[in-house]
């Protein structure tokens, strides 16, 4: 297995021949790029539009146990740790250095910005 295919516009996620699949667990989207995501191994790639979420090289995606959107960022999380990393367009919640992410229990998502809690 491990075969993939997309369709629809190439700038937006449509076109990711050649992506290896194999051992995926999870994927997630913004509205213009997707992450692919080995939760076990920590491997994750991303396609779509680079500066709305589409470009995550040199991302480590070992211990993440939760993935969350907007419109144009992704927010990859270890609940467990704290550790948590941003990409994708600033405003819309790509920019999340600085933040402190321990403790966090629900994250929560809009069009364009995260809320995260620590109930």
């Amino acid at each position: 297995s491990g075969v993939g295919f997309c369709w629809g516009v190439d700038g937006y996620g449509g076109a990711c021949s050649g992506k290896d699949f194999t051992g995926i667990t999870d994927v997630f989207s913004t509205h213009y790029a997707f992450l692919a995501l080995n939760k076990h191994s920590g491997v994750g790639f991303c396609w779509g539009d680079d500066d709305r979420g589409g470009a995550c090289s040199g991302k480590n995606f070992t211990g993440i146990t939760d993935v969350f959107s907007t419109w144009g960022a992704f927010l990859a999380l270890n609940k467990h740790s704290g550790v948590g990393f941003c990409w994708g367009v600033d405003g819309y919640g790509g920019a999340c250095s600085g933040k402190d992410f321990t403790g966090i229990t629900d994250v929560f998502s809009t069009w364009g910005a995260f809320l995260a809690l620590n109930k």
